[in-house]
């Protein structure tokens, strides 16, 4: 009789490389026995209460290195729950294309960075429903604040709010703004005693928040300067400005038509950059033969060639002042608050400006 062997049944036993587990944050009960202090005491500076400044330098420096040592992480949903304060912000913006935007939002971050808050930002992209509807979605994400970047308010904020680039009156809400008069004047007077009478002026899209009143303010300047504002040398762009190409092909268009002119006041940077390739393509030189002012000085516009002379409004200011006062309004809500603040442009004189070609002057045989 055969006898059958069953098979052996080979055990693999697999050693897996034991890792050891990261220690587990402390939290305030164990840095304070640690410390020997209160847990009141801990509280307040790792939470930076401003009584925590009560305290001396020395305790708070030995608080902060004791939460350094072990670990200590903030529990943000609980202190949420408790203090009612998410440490964030909502920025609601119409685009978050290069020049204007990135500019003031660096100057949001930063200031947002120094005061311990996060953000979410959202872009509406001039959708009427998304610039109603925004607001109320950010709140439902319990955000301490709003933050309104060229964006119009349509309903009350219901938390602490602050406007950039758009002047509000509505209570509760400061608007951070630039001195729009004296931003037109200095680019007209820069082109006037240059000797530039036949300026193309340029009107941004009705979009903009900005649009009309500084158009408004450009036709006042041009005639107190006595330039030429017939219709012919008042130009609109009609879209959305978020790259050259609507600028280079509206003046492109223009200057089919035949009209002559020494000098441009261009909507934005953008706007300018784009109507510089336009009279490049059309054979005349900036500066040489059109002068160009922009408005902004976003970052490209001191590296174009020619270099843009523009009107700077400060962007990354206007982005900390704004963070600034809506975090003044979050932490004393019981304050008087400014309704508006209003910062200076300068003009920045660089390549795509000169002075305008004289005819020589005759003399008189003696």
């Amino acid at each position: 009789m055969r006898k059958t062997t069953k098979p052996v049944k080979r055990k693999i036993v697999e050693t897996a490389e034991r890792r050891a587990a990261p220690p587990k944050p402390s939290g305030l009960k164990e840095i304070a026995e640690h410390l020997g202090l209160s847990l009141a005491s801990v509280s307040m500076v790792l939470n930076d209460v401003p009584l925590s400044h009560a305290l001396t330098p020395e305790t708070r420096a030995r608080i902060l290195a004791a939460a350094k040592k072990f670990n200590y992480r903030p529990n943000l949903v609980a202190r949420s729950l408790s203090t009612r304060e998410s440490r964030t912000v909502g920025v609601i913006a119409a685009d978050a294309s290069d020049g204007y935007y990135t500019r003031v939002m660096r100057g949001i971050e930063e200031a947002l960075l120094e005061g311990g808050y996060l953000y979410f930002t959202v872009s509406h992209l001039l959708r009427e429903d998304l610039i109603r509807e925004y607001p109320l979605l950010l709140r439902q994400r319990a955000v301490d604040g709003l933050i309104f970047l060229s964006t119009r308010v349509v309903e009350p904020p219901g938390l602490p709010a602050v406007t950039i680039s758009y002047s509000t009156s509505d209570p509760g809400v400061t608007s951070v703004i630039v001195d729009q008069q004296l931003g037109t004047r200095l680019a007209l007077q820069h082109l006037h005693d240059l000797g530039h009478k036949r300026v193309l002026l340029m009107k941004g899209e009705s979009s903009c928040l900005e649009s009309g009143e500084r158009w408004r303010l450009l036709l006042e300047a041009a005639r107190e300067f006595n330039m030429d504002v017939g219709p012919e040398l008042c130009l609109e762009i009609d879209h959305n400005q978020v790259t050259p190409e609507l600028a280079f092909k509206t003046v492109s268009e223009h200057l089919a038509t035949g009209v002559r002119f020494t000098g441009v006041c261009a909507f934005n940077d953008t706007s300018a950059i784009g109507a510089i390739r336009a009279l490049a393509d059309f054979g005349l030189n900036c500066p040489r033969d059109v002068s160009v002012v922009g408005f902004d000085d976003i970052g490209v516009a001191g590296f174009y060639t020619p270099r843009l002379t523009t009107i700077r409004q400060p962007l990354e200011e206007m982005g900390r002042q704004a963070v600034e006062r809506l975090l003044a309004r979050i932490r004393e809500p019981n304050q008087i608050h400014p309704a508006e603040v209003v910062l200076q442009p300068e003009l920045i004189v660089r390549e795509s400006t000169r002075a305008l070609d004289r005819p020589p002057t005759r003399r008189r045989n003696s």
